[in-house]
């Protein structure tokens, strides 16, 4: 015991997901293929990128990134998810919360920061086209790259450290199916008020400034493209922004909606909902979105296929 109304919580048990028994395996199913299909999608980007020497450039770099990214992401809860829909051992320990919340918020924050680099791509490939490859060169790729890893492995720190210090009494019951930093709080017995300061403002810097950055990217990419009088371009543009547009909408209003509006407003089984969105079905998404109906990408998938299938020469 520490003191009289705390105790040492070894362990935190996670909440089922509200299914129906004989629906249980159905959900198992395709939560499973979900996830696979999320690990061989971006896999499949890993490896097209890496061994394509048409697609080293600013753009698939920050796509690979993005891709490794969704890969860990998805990997942080999905494994952890369906092992308890079929153990149904729903404990997991104090520690291994932490460290999930840890990688959680680390993978999360990387994707945003690389949404952000790659919309500014876009808008410099299509805006100033004869100067792309002046701007985009290797050392601002690699600044970007490197300004969005330290940052994230900076905010992922700072709220693991915060979360690290607080005291929870005999309710360990967390009210999601991963530990989420706001449910987490929500059974500290200790004063949250510096977590939850911090997570407004860092909120404000990790996701809403990424957000309209992005926003402002590609208002600009349309503002300039309607100036030019082609409709191939027209089209061309338009439908970049379009698939970008629907992923970043899904990743950031889900995002937003539920760390940055006050929690009472929004139900467990919305939360639920909502974190599933962004955990799962947007990492999944993406390699189709971003890539797989990517002409340079198919054309990559053909090169490496046709290579192994053509017999060496002497």
């Amino acid at each position: 015991m520490i003191g009289r109304n705390h105790s040492i919580v070894s362990e935190f048990l996670l909440l089922q997901l509200l299914i129906e028994p004989e629906h249980q395996n159905l959900f198992y199913a395709l939560f499973l293929a979900m996830y696979i299909t999320t690990v061989l999608g971006n896999l499949l980007i890993l490896v097209l990128i890496c061994l394509d020497p048409h697609l080293h450039t600013p753009m698939y770099l920050f796509l690979s990134n993005l891709s490794f990214s969704d890969l860990c992401f998805s990997s942080v809860t999905m494994p952890k998810l369906l092992q308890d829909m079929q153990s149904q051992d729903l404990s997991i320990p104090y520690a291994g919360c932490l460290t999930q919340m840890y990688f959680f918020l680390f993978f999360g924050d990387l994707e945003s920061f690389l949404l952000v680099a790659m919309a500014y791509d876009r808008y410099v490939a299509i805006c100033f086209p004869l100067h792309y490859t002046a701007i985009m060169g290797p050392r601002l790729c690699l600044s970007l790259l490197v300004l969005s890893w330290v940052l994230t492995t900076f905010h992922a720190m700072l709220h693991t450290l915060l979360m690290a210090r607080l005291h929870f009494c005999e309710d360990n019951v967390i009210a999601h199916f991963f530990c989420d930093m706001s449910a987490l709080l929500k059974l500290s017995c200790s004063d949250t008020r510096v977590n939850e300061l911090v997570i407004f403002i860092t909120g404000g810097l990790i996701l809403v400034i990424p957000f309209l950055l992005i926003i402002t990217s590609y208002a600009r990419i349309v503002s300039s493209t309607l100036k030019v009088p082609s409709a191939r371009g027209i089209r061309k543009a338009f439908s970049t922004c379009g698939s970008h547009l629907t992923v970043v909408s899904l990743f950031y209003g889900t995002v937003i909606g539920l760390y940055l509006c006050p929690s009472a407003n929004n139900s467990t089984v919305k939360e639920t909902v909502m974190a599933m969105m962004y955990t799962v079905v947007t990492p999944m998404l993406n390699p189709f979105i971003y890539s797989l109906r990517n002409r340079d990408m198919k054309g990559a998938l053909r090169r490496v296929f046709w290579r192994k299938k053509t017999p060496f020469s002497l």
